[in-house]
């Protein structure tokens, strides 16, 4: 059997005595289903390069080894597609994913995807990884993106995730100017039950909090740098169309010629219950209409074909050497084309 490389960790003088499985789980973080599956393979735990029982007690300076074995998508294409990387080492690989690809293979699309085209850059490298996103971007979201290597690392970064210590950061241009420099969103989102594909804000869905800043304001929109406290299905998009700002080019949440009035209003304490659009940017209703998109007429014809969201960057604890790291991806060609044309229009 094949293994990734060891996560190493030795004991300090101050732990000696302690139970080994309190090492693992205490200062590894290994979940104790990781932790099962651990205990049956032949080099799943080791001490001093022996297996050991995780009910032994450790001394000061042995060398306590964690081992996975090494696992393959079989069920994804190898499929040779650009991929831009950002970082890459034995625990993780980070992606530039653009806007327009799928994550991960769904029925009716079964290449094409950001996993297809990392299964095949592994397979040019020569190495055994199964593909396991931490988390997930809309198709037409572009930005940093991180995929463990071993399911220890995919756990790790989930509890990360969980205990709310993993930093999103996103950009994203807006209709209208926004009115504060800077706010919270808290309004709980959850399906729409006339159309289970939609978010929408309803006192009965689940906690969302969204921080944002804004960072330039134009003539009829506004640059905006946003940080999720939670993680919901389309959370930005649905609140920042709550507060009355619509991510440009967004088509499903801003499908008509006008904003939902209901979730203008608000139906429950987020911010700005009322919407907080100027009307000189964004009136009740958009009489242009522009490649299939609500566009206001006071903004000039704009080179998006989705919406203007793009992961800026992405901080966590690498697994692997358990130091804070942080990965940015730049700017897509078609968010920095809109913002020159909204520059020259202010």
């Amino acid at each position: 059997m094949s293994y990734y490389d060891p996560l190493v960790y030795v004991v300090p003088p101050e732990e000696e005595g302690m139970l080994l499985k309190t090492i693992l789980q205490n200062r590894l973080q290994v979940s104790r289903k990781l932790l099962s599956r651990l205990k049956l393979t032949e080099e799943g735990i080791t001490v001093n390069g022996r297996r050991e029982y995780i009910s032994i007690k450790v001394r000061a300076g042995d060398r306590v080894e964690v081992r996975m074995a090494q696992e393959e998508s079989d069920d994804i294409l190898p499929e040779k597609l650009p991929l831009a990387i950002l970082h890459e080492d034995a625990h993780v690989l980070v992606v530039n994913k653009p806007a327009g690809m799928i994550v991960h293979p769904t029925h009716g699309h079964y290449t094409g995807t950001l996993a297809n085209a990392v299964v095949h850059h592994w397979k040019e490298l020569g190495e055994t990884v199964r593909f396991r996103p931490v988390h997930r971007l809309d198709q037409e979201t572009s930005g940093v993106l991180c995929i463990a290597k071993n399911p220890y690392v995919h756990q790790n970064i989930s509890e990360q995730m969980k205990a709310n210590q993993v930093k999103k950061e996103y950009l994203a241009l807006v209709y209208g100017l926004m009115k504060k420099d800077e706010g919270t969103v808290d309004a709980p989102i959850d399906r729409n039950p006339e159309a289970p594909h939609i978010r929408i804000v309803t006192p009965a869905g689940y906690r969302a909090v969204t921080h944002y800043r804004t960072e330039r304001r134009y003539a009829g929109a506004s640059l905006v740098r946003l940080w999720l406290e939670t993680g919901r299905t389309h959370q930005i998009r649905v609140h920042m169309k709550h507060i009355g700002h619509a991510l440009l080019g967004d088509k499903m949440y801003l499908p008509g010629p006008a904003l939902d009035k209901r979730d203008r209003r608000g139906a429950c304490s987020g911010e700005a219950a009322g919407g907080e659009a100027s009307q000189a940017g964004l009136s009740e209703a958009f009489p242009a209409q522009r490649a299939g998109l609500a566009v206001p007429a006071s903004l000039p014809e704009l080179p998006l074909a989705r919406q203007a969201l793009h992961a800026a960057k992405l901080g966590f604890y690498h697994p692997g050497t358990r130091q804070w790291v942080e990965y940015e991806a730049p700017l897509p060609e078609d968010m920095t084309e809109t913002i020159r044309l909204l520059e020259r229009q202010t």
